[in-house]
């Protein structure tokens, strides 16, 4: 009964779905066998996959693979809701993204998931007071990925960055649970002061490509920014803004924006249902 019970207890639905698509892959195409098992089927969990994908990514002439594998298995061993808040990203890619139809892809091929994990790791060294190697991961990313993310910023769980390049999130933004963004959004300040100066964004909220929320503003819960939008203002909860600068121009249309993705507006500036 104990090994039965220790069997249960290691069920991992999404970590066998996963190395079940990289089967399937490796079958249907194998020219990228190597690459695949390398990266998933050699490992027994999500968390070492990532560790040697992170690794394999953010390695340098100036920090070696194995340098770079070893502290991201060490962040993922001392703090296990690096691992949980990967899982929730995972599955909003694959919940939001049409062009996502496997658990597989974000691993391997998507670099807006690729640099919020390796973002997640140098946000733990930061708060260990490891500057240095924070700042050397967000360089890293910044250089790999195309997406600068402080490691001070707090970034929530379940966010989705479709295609992530040209993203910017500053040091002291804030970004809430089951966010979605889009390439080239900037969260960002408005000046030279060094204290609180970046946006706080809701839970559930959805920015649009091109973005940019600038200064210490709150952005209120499930609501949406239309793309290219200056937000200068606080939002309210549930409201969709849109221009330069950006105003009130409608209600967020549904409970939940981040996961239905809808980008559109209607005729009076309602979301077209």
């Amino acid at each position: 009964m104990a090994n039965a019970r220790t069997n249960i207890a290691t069920v991992d639905p999404v970590w066998d779905q996963i190395q079940t698509e990289a089967q399937n892959a490796v079958r249907d195409e194998p020219l990228i066998g190597g690459f695949v098992h390398a990266t998933i089927l050699h490992h027994k969990s999500i968390e070492k996959a990532l560790s040697y994908r992170i690794a394999a990514k953010l390695a340098s002439n100036e920090m070696s693979m194995m340098v770079v594998h070893e502290m991201v298995e060490e962040a993922f061993a001392s703090d296990p809701d690096l691992i949980k808040a990967a899982r929730a990203d995972l599955v909003a890619i694959y919940e939001r993204d049409p062009a996502c139809h496997r658990l597989l892809q974000p691993i391997l091929y998507f670099k807006g998931y690729q640099a919020v994990q390796a973002y997640r790791v140098g946000h733990h060294l930061w708060k260990q007071g490891k500057r240095d190697l924070a700042y050397f991961v967000q360089m890293r990313v910044s250089e790999i990925f195309g997406v600068d993310i402080h490691p001070a910023a707090t970034i929530g769980k379940g966010i989705m960055i479709d295609h992530a390049h040209s993203v910017v999130i500053g040091e002291t933004a804030v970004v809430g649970d089951n966010v979605s963004m889009l390439h080239s959004v900037t969260l960002g300040g408005t000046g030279k002061e060094e204290q609180d100066r970046h946006p706080k964004i809701g839970n559930g909220v959805l920015i649009g490509a091109g973005a940019k929320v600038l200064g210490n503003i709150s952005i209120g819960h499930c609501s949406r920014i239309a793309a290219g939008s200056v937000v200068l203002e606080s939002v309210p909860p549930c409201k969709t803004v849109a221009g330069i600068p950006a105003r009130v121009v409608g209600e967020a249309g549904c409970d939940q924006p981040s996961v239905l993705m809808d980008h559109m507006l209607g005729p009076q500036g309602d979301i077209n249902m």
